[in-house]
């Protein structure tokens, strides 16, 4: 789960993370009176998405006046803002953070997140901060330096100093800087995080660290953890079929590609997706239904594929162990019947009542595409989506 950057910077601030002073508006008003209360001279008005490279799109606005606020707020408020993390159709701007401005002297970046390649979490810094650190990342990663910090002995302060080092923090900057690694840390993993960055992490002329951009990424799976957290999702930012998919226990996630896939299992449903690629298609989501879906459930899954107006064709991929397989094919038949699917259909069905399941789907009087294996139901669906053109 995604949230805002003055949510972000609100749990910063919580764990003691030195962030600017400010508050987010929704309205002109609203942001000409935040000015107010900041002592300025310079304000910077900032869109709130859940997309990165706001500035460069426009987002993020100096304001030298309390007037120049106000022109700034009314011109971002409303304007589709297109980033490279949006997409050509941009998002629209509903809110705003209004904050102090900084006396940047340099500025950094610093983050927390899982290195699954050695099952720890890692802290990466870089002297490159600013809006490139994704190029920085590809092209030059022998400026992005890491401590990975071992779960039983958790990040040591020599780390944080090392980091420091590399990063030509001066004495004072480098004291603070082992005490925001080690509050960035504590909210990472108190918080549940998947991301917690802070990019740029500035130093200002005056010889202080502040965190001048936050982002935090939540796990969706310990959200249960924390029910607070429920509260800062902003179904606004959020892909409506996403939105919708979960009020039904799915895991469903939005992709570019013309193919609907229904799956059980997240291992089947990637290797249904690879096998879709290697056949020369291209999958229009990942949804996995789980081990105990219902005709219900089956049926809801139907309608947010079909919700996408991409998809072409559809291929339900069931191997059946707790899932049986004439709860699946019922679930199909029902939904196609009650939707009129008009898109072609395989269906490849393994395990448990699978004889019940391929009778069901034989006697429905549908057209629907059975088929044994994953590679014929791969090529098959393809073949389906090639002929049959626009919906």
């Amino acid at each position: 789960m995604k949230i805002h950057e003055y949510q972000a910077k609100t749990l910063l601030r919580a764990f003691q993370l030195p962030v600017p002073r400010g508050d987010s508006a929704v309205t002109v008003e609203e942001a000409s009176k935040v000015a107010a209360s900041l002592p300025g001279p310079v304000w910077v008005v900032k869109a709130q998405i859940h997309a990165g490279g706001r500035g460069k799109g426009g987002g993020v606005k100096i304001a030298r006046s309390t007037d120049e606020v106000r022109k700034h707020a009314g011109a971002i408020l409303g304007m589709q803002l297109v980033t490279p993390q949006t997409g050509p159709s941009g998002k629209a701007v509903k809110r705003l953070l209004v904050e102090e401005g900084a006396n940047i002297a340099s500025e950094m970046y610093l983050a927390v997140t899982l290195d699954r390649t050695v099952s720890q979490l890692v802290v990466m810094a870089s002297a490159a901060g600013g809006m490139d650190i994704e190029e920085v990342a590809a092209h030059s990663p022998e400026k992005l330096f890491k401590e990975w910090v071992h779960p039983s002995i958790h990040l040591r302060d020599f780390q944080s100093r090392r980091l420091a080092r590399r990063l030509g923090l001066p004495g004072t900057a480098l004291r603070q800087f082992t005490e925001i690694t080690r509050d960035l840390l504590r909210l990472y993993e108190e918080c549940d995080c998947t991301l917690a960055e802070i990019n740029p992490l500035v130093l200002t002329k005056e010889g202080s660290l502040v965190a001048l951009d936050a982002k935090l990424d939540f796990d969706d799976n310990a959200l249960f953890r924390h029910p607070k957290f429920q509260e800062l999702r902003d179904p606004n930012e959020e892909d409506p079929a996403e939105t919708q998919a979960r009020k039904f226990d799915l895991s469903y996630i939005s992709l570019d590609g013309n193919i609907g896939c229904m799956v059980n299992g997240a291992g089947l449903a990637m290797a249904t997706m690879d096998i879709i690629k290697l056949a020369g298609g291209s999958p229009a989501n990942f949804l996995d239904v789980g081990g105990g879906a219902t005709e219900d459930k089956v049926r809801e899954a139907f309608k947010i594929i079909l919700g996408d107006p991409k998809v072409r064709a559809i291929l339900v991929n069931i191997f059946g162990g707790i899932m049986k397989c004439d709860i699946i094919a019922a679930g199909v038949v029902a939904a196609a019947r009650e939707l009129q699917l008009k898109v072609p259909l395989v269906v490849r069905l393994e395990g448990t009542n699978v004889e019940q399941g391929k009778k069901l789907l034989a006697e429905s009087g549908l057209r629907i595409i059975t088929v044994a294996g994953m590679q014929e139901a791969a090529q098959k669906v393809v073949e389906a989506t090639e002929g049959a053109g626009s919906r």
